[in-house]
């Protein structure tokens, strides 16, 4: 496992902390706090593999031709317990963990010695932060290399995680139960909840709060199918006054950083273009000297040559026929551009990730900062909740309200026992697109799904068709995991 010494315990560039002497006073606890969140800006998470790698492997995207093969064992389900980018967001997340578990070893004693109640407090809230930070990675690897969680008495007998709670000492791994490794997940949350909830919050806040631990806890019960948990923990966002969804009918005026010229963004838009929005619950924050990775690269390459785009992928016809016309995520997502091949394929390409306008005044283009935790999700989630309940019309009320703010004009919704999945899964690829959930969604919903070719398609992986409860709906678990000296950690069914 991954351990974090290399960014957690270096108070300077080159000046490297003994294990031992780490956070020894309430400096170094805040320094271990800022690596625990140096590790999430890592490419190998939310600012690239984690991210779009799930949705490039499902079916929101089609490889064009000519691309570079980036991801291309992803796309075209090829994928080997060798594979780079999935050892490196496992390692990545057990990265975070390890100095997760060095902070908490270490705070008790520091705790003890402080004076100063000041600082005794926001120790209690930086606590809490990590104990949310543990659980955000710990629900992760279990989202990318676990089953579904079907019921308490199967996920008994399913593979989980391999569970780790400290940083010192030598110990053999092996995986937990599902039911055991969600478990752990909800006791940290809890212990977040507790440590954070008179901790001041509000929205686009970089850091984990109590917002955040409720926004988690709400993502792990529905995928646990627990509904009415799922319901209770999205009501808190939902009714919090601090967070509210963006609306197209709402407008913010400024300068572009591009142009120099006044301009007029929706709320929508500018969630997108400046990463500041009311519905951002947590997001990871960058800046131009100190940020992750590209997450609008594979869609656009425009910074190949700064003239021409050469997407590796472009958006699934079918996902732009689901957005209506008065959509404002349509345009916030997508614009209508011509490539650089020799095809000359013109079509629309995902822009929601084209970068940060700041950024990209430095010329840095298709950098993002991450959001992982949206109020959106939330009534996504509590609308499935509700069906799941047979509560249709609090359901539909949801996604009309989710709906009635990207709408210019509004648009209702309504959902019945006869079409309630299909209506939330159309909901969630438009709301989520490329945000990581889609593969999670299949397989909790057990479906497959069947591309065909569209126009400049690659021909390798373009007509391909997928079973629901195929195995590599759950990532295999890294060789190198498997093949450590004393590792006990248990193959899944997609290793191979």
């Amino acid at each position: 496992m991954a351990t974090c010494l290399t960014s957690c315990l270096e108070k300077y560039p080159g000046d490297a902390i003994l294990e031992s002497e780490g956070m020894q006073t309430f400096k170094d606890a805040e320094q271990t706090l800022t690596g625990i969140y140096s590790a999430l800006m890592s490419g190998s998470l939310y600012s690239g593999y984690l991210t779009l790698l799930p949705d490039i492997q499902a079916d929101l995207v089609y490889a064009v031709q000519g691309n570079s093969n980036t991801y291309g064992n992803h796309w075209q389900w090829d994928i080997r317990s060798t594979n780079a980018e999935i050892a490196s967001v496992y390692g990545s997340l057990y990265y975070v963990i390890g100095c997760c578990n060095f902070y908490l070893d270490k705070v008790g004693a520091l705790r003890e010695s402080l004076t100063d109640d000041s600082e005794t407090t926001y120790l209690y809230y930086y606590t809490g932060e990590v104990y949310c930070a543990r659980a955000m990675a710990y629900s992760e690897l279990i989202k990318c290399f676990c089953k579904a969680y079907k019921d308490d008495d199967s996920a008994s007998n399913e593979l989980g995680v391999a569970l780790d709670s400290t940083y010192f000492g030598t110990k053999p791994l092996k995986r937990s139960s599902l039911k055991d490794s969600y478990a752990f997940v909800i006791r940290d949350l809890k212990k977040a909840e507790d440590l954070l909830k008179d901790a001041e919050y509000g929205y686009s806040a970089p850091y984990f709060t109590y917002a955040s631990a409720n926004a988690l806890r709400a993502r792990v019960a529905l995928y646990m199918n627990d509904s009415k948990t799922a319901i209770e923990y999205s009501s808190k966002l939902i009714d919090d006054e601090h967070y509210a969804l963006s609306t197209s009918s709402s407008y913010i005026s400024g300068v572009s950083p591009i142009t120099g010229a006044q301009k007029v963004y929706n709320f929508v838009d500018y969630m997108w273009t400046n990463d500041l929005s009311t519905e951002i619950i947590w997001m990871v924050d960058y800046t131009i000297t100190s940020y992750g990775g590209y997450l609008g690269q594979v869609f656009l390459n425009f910074n190949t040559d700064y003239v021409y785009y050469y997407p590796d992928y472009v958006p699934s016809d079918w996902v732009l026929k689901l957005y209506a016309g008065n959509d404002a995520r349509y345009n916030a997502y997508f614009t209508n551009l011509s490539t650089g091949y020799a095809h000359g394929l013109t079509w629309p390409l995902l822009t929601k990730y084209f970068g940060n306008e700041t950024f990209i005044t430095n010329l840095i283009y298709h950098v993002s900062k991450p959001k992982p935790l949206r109020l959106a999700e939330q009534y996504l989630i509590r609308a499935e909740a509700y069906c799941m309940e047979g509560e249709w019309a609090k359901a539909s009320a949801d996604l009309t309200a989710l709906r009635s703010a990207r709408h210019s004009g509004g648009a209702s919704a309504s959902v019945n026992a006869g079409n309630w999945i299909q209506t939330i899964s159309d909901e969630r690829v438009r709301e989520l697109y490329m945000e990581g959930f889609r593969l999670q969604d299949l397989k909790r919903w057990n479906m497959g799904f069947e591309r065909k070719p569209q126009t400049s398609s690659q021909p390798e992986g373009s007509s391909l068709k997928i079973d629901a409860g195929n195995p590599l709906f759950v990532w295999p678990i890294p060789k190198n995991e498997l093949e450590a000296p004393g590792s006990q950690i248990q193959p899944n069914e997609s290793n191979r």
